[in-house]
């Protein structure tokens, strides 16, 4: 049965790559903060995982759009919205923080860009968080513009990342330490480049932020890149699962709280600072969690991607459900994220997984799986 396809229009918005990507044969995308967002080039996700292991990869990523904070109630704002502490945070560091609501759901888990004392970038997973730092800064009477800045980030991900970002930027770009970027020059233009992505394979995001300096980043990158085997690219499931990446939307919403999903180190709950939802996530750690982020291995063949919840069982009781799976290459078996019901949550625990293809056997297992090396 063919796919539907993606009717593009203005309401999808397009990058300053999308010519660039087109040209190298993209076979498909997806719509993230109505933004194209490429979800593969070669004849499988399978054939770009591989790639992405050995070489590198240029990916648009420009759907990271970014809520920018600004003025002095900037940080103010940016803590008031996060469990994590931004107390030592310096200008130069990104931060993972779950953002969360009232009751502790949660509502993104963006890295927050340090740009100064009083400017934040807040770079999002799929959601209008843009609305809710609106909101807070409106009904809270803070000294703060809150705005979507025109920022384009395309990301060089993989084990050759380093090599080809420093033909283009600088050998300094080897110096940058994970989760730190640096303001550095392209074409007579600063933009932050930061140690970061979404995948284990290591790299860059380069924040670019003149649009019409968008397809000569990307054929400077490329040409830097030839000799390594660059290609294009795109956030792959098999290794976001593999690496124990979770996407928001996906494997959890704000149906869930950031101590069940696997995030809890990042939440300083007894810290000296106030946050939206402390008393919540305080109650729910009290009481403790009823359901966790776990890891799956699933027996036998799957033939249908998983595009929405499977059901998990235990002796025909309900024990979660199956959120992301795939088929792991470099394991050679059927992997997946699931919510799993806290009573079922031991490693080693046998469940029923309702496939669309039938019912699978699995077992509950760590997180991140491990992949051998190449």
């Amino acid at each position: 049965m063919s796919q539907p396809v993606l009717a593009i229009s203005r309401r999808t918005r397009s990058t300053p790559y999308s010519n660039r990507v087109s040209e190298c044969g993209v076979k498909g995308y997806t719509v993230y903060n109505r933004t194209l967002l490429p979800t593969q080039f070669r004849e499988s996700a399978e054939a770009d995982y591989w790639h992405l292991r050995e070489f590198v990869q240029i990916w648009d990523v420009t759907c990271e759009r970014q809520v920018q904070l600004q003025g002095p109630d900037a940080a103010k704002l940016a803590q008031l919205m996060t469990p994590r502490s931004l107390q030592k945070a310096v200008v130069g560091q990104g931060v993972y923080a779950p953002i969360v609501n009232q009751d502790g759901g949660m509502l993104n888990d963006p890295i927050i860009l340090k740009l100064a004392e009083d400017k934040f970038w807040l770079s999002i997973a799929d959601s209008d968080l843009l609305l809710w730092a609106k909101g807070l800064a409106y009904g809270m009477n803070l000294n703060v513009d809150v705005t979507e800045p025109d920022v384009f980030p395309l990301a060089v991900q993989g084990p050759k990342a380093d090599d080809v970002v420093a033909k283009v930027f600088g050998e300094q770009v080897r110096d940058i330490r994970f989760f730190r970027f640096e303001e550095l020059e392209f074409h007579g233009v600063k933009m932050p480049v930061a140690r970061s992505g979404w995948s284990k394979q290591g790299g860059f995001e380069i924040y670019l932020t003149d649009f019409s300096l968008g397809e000569a980043l990307w054929d400077a990158l490329w040409e830097a890149g030839k000799e390594f085997n660059v290609g294009p690219g795109n956030p792959n499931l098999i290794e976001r699962i593999e690496g124990g990446l979770f996407s928001y939307g996906n494997d959890f919403t704000t149906e869930n709280n950031p101590l069940e999903c696997g995030i809890g180190q990042y939440c300083h709950l007894d810290g000296d600072f106030d946050f939206i939802g402390k008393e919540a996530l305080l109650k729910i750690r009290e009481e403790g969690v009823k359901r966790r982020i776990r890891g799956l291995v699933i027996e036998d063949e799957l033939k249908t991607a998983c595009s929405g919840l499977w059901p998990v069982e235990v002796d025909g009781k309900f024990a979660g459900n199956v959120t992301s799976a795939c088929y792991s290459p470099a394991l050679k078996k059927n992997i997946a994220n699931g919510m799993i019901e806290i009573d079922y949550c031991e490693t080693g625990q046998s469940v029923t997984v309702q496939t669309p293809d039938g019912p699978r056997q699995a077992k509950i297992c760590d997180l991140p799986f491990e992949v051998p090396e190449l």
